[in-house]
């Protein structure tokens, strides 16, 4: 095949697969059989499953999670859509808290999908908002994400109390894996209301299942006051994020999805058994479960009544300048990717192996931090189960990644 691209017909319009051959997921169950998904793989793979690729993303601005250097390494964000772009790509423009803004790329269509796998985006990643109201979503996300210690059959129960949450405040929801380590639930909202409402609504589902299954699931926002339970993130319906989309597959090296679900299958499901070579004949046997979903909108006017039964969530104490944690925590390292980090962690328990015995799973705390397009990483320790005479201090860092060295922009601006 030739180097120089393949040319797509698709939708009656004309997209170039650049690098066709390029290994994307080398050690991927192909389907049909065979290992190793190449980029053109990637491409007919969203083709084929487009009708409901699209019931997420169609209409909607989209940030470009672009993996130009393969799946071992950090994606690069792209908030611009690229100035040459064909016809058939539009753009929305978003502002920013910054005050800045940025034209983000949205697609309607096969081609649209197409054109953007082929620029190395793996996942697709859109605002819960369409096109044409930019301040209204039309979509609640709840993402269950779990902390280090936490089974999936943990994460399949929270799942259904949420469900249940949201049933009990007339909204329907639809259910799928993250193709990650955790689960999103949506629901379809009519948009009439801002982010800051919609963020309010989200939090109120969190509290709601903490309060019905408090040794499950958390609502609390601070890492390190969680445990090994499930984080309900209601920070997902900030105006700034986004979350992998329905078919969307992720970079991980068996090419998992975020696999849309019926209820009735969530709790048999198993996140590794939902990869591209197995949801395509899923796809083509039973359709996508989400069909439908544009039908079933509701309004989140139930949860913010509830939010003021409820009264303000409790903010965690604050010192003067920097939040002042209630938490012995000590930072290891910052490092530009998770690896680093992780070999500087086993650094760290070498040199303190008696310290590193009394630390819990969820007492090691791995946090992906926003840089400018890209994440970096910090690594630190809950040191809560660690006697306190035994506790080490705060140390120079083993390593002290500064991601905005050399830059003179507005770190708020990450567009």
């Amino acid at each position: 095949m030739a180097e120089k691209g393949t040319v797509l017909e698709v939708g009656g319009h004309e997209v170039t697969v650049t690098h066709p051959d390029k290994m994307v997921f080398p050690l991927a169950e192909r389907p049909g059989g065979g290992v190793g998904i190449t980029k053109l793989d990637l491409v007919q793979y969203y083709l084929a499953v487009a009708d409901g690729a699209l019931r997420g993303v169609a209409g909607r601005p989209m940030v470009l999670k672009r993996f130009v250097k393969g799946i071992d390494e950090e994606a690069f964000f792209q908030k611009r859509a690229p100035a040459k772009r064909p016809s058939f790509v539009e753009v929305a423009e978003l502002k920013y808290a910054s005050g800045r803004s940025a034209e983000e790329a949205v697609i309607r269509d096969a081609a649209g999908l197409a054109w953007v796998v082929n620029l190395g985006c793996i996942d697709l990643n859109p605002h819960p908002v369409l096109a044409e109201d930019l301040d209204r979503p039309d979509e609640l996300r709840i993402d269950l994400d779990p902390m280090p210690g936490v089974e999936w059959p943990q994460v399949v129960e929270v799942a259904f109390v949420v469900k249940q949450v949201l049933a009990d405040h007339g909204l329907s929801s639809w259910p799928k894996t993250s193709g990650s380590r955790g689960f999103h639930i949506y629901s379809r909202v009519e948009p009439t209301r801002p982010f800051k409402d919609l963020r309010l609504a989200a939090e109120t589902v969190a509290r709601e299942v903490e309060n019905r299954v408090p040794d499950l699931a958390t609502s609390k926002w601070w890492k390190e006051e969680r445990g090994s339970v499930v984080f309900v993130d209601f920070n997902q319906m900030a105006k700034d994020r986004t979350t992998a989309s329905v078919w969307s597959v992720r970079a991980v090296p068996d090419a998992r999805v975020s696999t849309p679900l019926l209820w009735d299958d969530v709790e048999h499901c198993r996140m590794e058994q939902l990869t591209v070579a197995t949801v395509l004949p899923r796809y083509e046997e039973q359709g996508d479960p989400w069909k439908g979903i544009e039908n079933a909108t509701g309004t989140v006017d139930s949860l913010l009544a509830r939010a003021k039964e409820l009264g303000p969530a409790e903010k965690p104490p604050k010192g003067t300048g920097r939040r002042q944690s209630t938490m012995p925590l000590i930072e290891v390292a910052r490092t530009k990717t998770k690896p680093e980090a992780l070999e500087w962690l086993e650094v760290w328990k070498q040199k303190y192996p008696s310290v590193a015995a009394h630390l819990e799973p969820a007492d090691v705390l791995v946090d992906g931090m926003r840089g400018r397009s890209s994440l970096w990483y910090r690594i630190r320790i809950n040191l809560q189960h660690v006697p306190e005479a035994e506790r080490p201090p705060q140390e120079d860092l083993l390593a002290d990644y500064n991601p905005w060295a050399g830059m003179t922009w507005d770190k708020g601006d990450q567009a």
